[in-house]
């Protein structure tokens, strides 16, 4: 299985965060930015689609914990 490597603007569009968020994510350690040349990052899209579905679980775990 081969995976994409995500500019900046499609992580944006896929997660709905600010470019702001998406690097504090980065010096969270949240987000692993995948150096592509000099002055260029990716994301790769397992990682990305990975952090959705977390965001998804953490969600549905909450509604039934009542929080």
């Amino acid at each position: 299985m081969s995976t994409s490597i995500l500019r900046l603007p499609a992580v944006i569009a896929r997660t709905g965060l600010r470019r702001s968020s998406i690097y504090l994510r980065i010096k969270q350690g949240d987000f692993r930015p995948v150096k592509l040349g000099p002055r260029a990052i990716g994301f790769l899209e397992t990682e990305i689609d990975a952090w959705i579905e977390e965001r998804g679980r953490a969600r549905t775990k909450n509604s039934v914990s009542g929080c």
